[in-house]
Parts: structure tokens; sequence; C-alpha cells
């Protein structure tokens, strides 16, 4: 099909045509692009106006929420003048005077197991800005049996993070998360919290995930897992590998048969230690004082640890894949750094080697500093 571009348009590009890994030609790729986007929140606020000012030519929104005044502190494509509006039809609006070129669908739903396979099957690329685990698996599930590139984001409190599964070129969502954490972990399976900035610099980085995958220029998230510690600003990636148990990407088991594509999909309200991924202070100190067996692993460095520690076992992240045979996988392992954030990835490292009960220490140690100092 010819692609064409006015005079406004032309303009509007001008610096994209200067770009030799985009020009024209790329332009024209994006023009002619189709690009899903789940969830029209925080991720999505930054994800999408990028989006669309770049010039992607279909750009569908799924989302049944309204606006509300407690979204505007991180989802800035809002006003207090689209309180109460639905989000799909004030993101609409602002959206399309961004660019009026591009074509804005809106879809006024939630996403399910009934509607996830033909929706997505209309695009070329789905990214996901949603804030709740069975959406994710539903995204991932579809993607992977249609074979689109998803991208994939979340962000909680200071830290976030971002990756590309590419289908049967890569790792899948669940292999990263064979099931999701319990109910007693995630509230409500809603956002916990989160600094109001955060999901624009990951929805930034979604969006140029994106069009690095419409253009075929660069070296995507693929099998690659993007961390971001806001506090200590520090990036940090993880190689992610398919999961040779994994039910979707390696058992190829079918789209109707997977588990955890229901609203409810946090799990079930019990503590169960194997099925844990993430436990806060307060669930710790209870594991603790109820003399529950398990392997405290702190992943910081020494000098972090001579400063302060909960007498755990010392093994610093670098050093972890070199030190593995140190740990028993018959034992419950609880992973904790001085944030959170590399024990996270200590976790994973851990999963993909067979450590199958593995936990992190919500906040690291120093929540747990901040916990007994409001306690005491």
């Amino acid at each position: 099909m010819k692609v064409n571009f006015t005079a406004q348009e032309r303009e509007h590009y001008r610096r994209h045509f200067n770009l030799p890994e985009v020009g024209e030609e790329g332009q024209k790729r994006l023009k002619q692009a189709r690009v899903l986007y789940i969830g029209a929140g925080g991720l999505g606020s930054a994800a999408l106006p990028y989006l669309v000012a770049a010039g992607v030519g279909v750009i569908g929104i799924v989302d049944d929420d309204h606006v509300e005044i407690s979204n505007l502190q991180r989802q800035v494509l809002y006003s207090y003048q689209a309180v109460g509006q639905k989000k799909v039809e004030a993101a609409a609006a602002r959206l399309q005077e961004l660019n009026p070129a591009v074509q804005i669908v809106m879809h006024d739903m939630r996403l399910s197991r009934a509607n996830a396979l033909a929706l997505i099957s209309q695009y070329d690329v789905v990214a996901d800005g949603s804030d709740n685990f069975a959406t994710r698996y539903l995204v991932n599930d579809a993607c992977f049996h249609l074979k689109k590139p998803y991208v994939y984001a979340s962000i909680s409190q200071f830290a976030g993070q971002c990756a590309v599964f590419a289908a049967e070129h890569s790792a899948c969502l669940r292999c990263l998360f064979p099931a999701p954490p319990p109910a007693t972990l995630l509230p409500n399976c809603a956002e916990g919290g989160v600094m109001g900035v955060l999901p624009g610099i990951l929805g930034s980085i979604q969006a140029m995930e994106v069009m690095k995958l419409i253009l075929g220029i660069g070296k995507p998230l693929v099998n690659r897992l993007l961390q971001l510690d806001a506090l200590t600003m520090a990036f940090r990636e993880l190689t992610v590998t398919p999961d040779p148990a994994c039910i979707l990407c390696c058992e190829q088991q079918a789209f109707t048969t997977l588990p955890y594509h229901d609203d409810n999909v946090c799990g079930n309200d019990s503590m169960n230690l194997s099925n844990t991924t993430e436990i806060s202070v307060a669930v710790f100190e209870i594991w603790r004082q109820q003399g529950h067996d398990f392997i405290l692993l702190d992943v910081r460095e020494q000098s972090e640890y001579l400063a302060g520690n909960l007498g755990g076992v010392l093994i610093p992240l670098g050093e972890l894949p070199m030190r593995l045979s140190e740990l028993d996988k018959a034992k419950q392992i609880v992973v904790h750094c001085q944030h959170g954030f590399r024990s996270q990835q200590a976790m994973v490292l851990l999963h993909q080697h067979g450590f199958q009960q593995v936990c992190h220490l919500q906040g690291g140690f120093s929540a747990w500093m901040n916990y007994h100092a409001v306690t005491q």
C-alpha cells in the first residue's frame, strides 16, 4: 500500500526524517503500524502521547475505567476537567490534539479471556500498562498464541521494570512469574503506592521499545528485563531465558486452559511459603516469631552488611551465580537487599536455577529499619 505524507505531516516528522535509522521509509512503517495499548493509566499517560506524536498510524486503547482525582498525581494525560469522564474518551480527545493524523480507536472494555484473542489479533504490537496480574497473563498468553510482540512494563513504589516478549523468539511473562503473588501481598490486586514520576520514565521506555520493534532498529529488550531503582537512579539488566517448565512457551498449553486469567488472580489468602514471591516486613517478622524454617539470604555488598544486617547469609548479587551450590534448594529462601531491588533480581535468578521456594523482602533492609523505628 502506497503511503504518502501531507505537508503538515512532513513538518511534524522532520526530526525523524533526519535520522538515518528512521528516515522517510521508517516513518512510513510507523504510519502503517497498528499498536494496542492496554490500560490508560500512569504508564499509558507517558507511552501513548509519545506513540501518537511519533506517528504510529493506528493506536487502540483498552480501558473501562473513569478518571478520578487520585489518578492525577501520575496520570498526566488527564486534567481536573476530565474527572468523571471515561478514560478512553478523555485520552482519545487529548491524543488527537497532539497528532490529528493518527487514528485513535477506543476500546471501552475490560480485557477478558472471551475477547483477548479477537482484539489483539487486529494489531501488530501490544504494550501493557495494566496494574494487575490477570490482565498481564491474558496479554502475554494471547500475544504468544497470536505471535505478536508484547512490551511489558510494571511499577511499584520507587521501582519499575520493562521487557519485550517476542512470542516464539523469547521467554514469556510466565517464565518470570509462573504464578502470581498471593492476595495478602497485593491488597485488592491494586496499586499499593507509586511515586508519580516513575510511570513517566517506564512508559517512555515502553514507547521506545514499541518504536524499535516497528522500525526494526536497535536491540529491543528481548530476553532482557530492564529494572530501575528510582531512589538510587540505578538501571540494571537481567538476562531472562525460557523456563523449561513454562506451561505456555515450552509446554504449549492451550489458551483456554491457561490459569490466572480471572480478575481475582492474586492467589489465596493463606501465607503459603512456597507460593509467595514477596513479603512485607510485618509478615517477615511474623515468620521469624513463629519459627518458620527458612534461609535468609542477604545479597548486598559486604560494606553494607557490616554497617547493619539481619543476620542472614551474605552472598553479594554479583557473586550469586557462582555460589548457588551454597544454598539448599529444598529450603525456603527469603532474599533481601537494601531497598528491595537487587533482591528481586536474585529471586528471578534463583528461580531460573531450579530454586522453587524463593521470596524477597519488600523494601529490603531499609524497610525493616523504618518498620522498627515506627513500632518501637
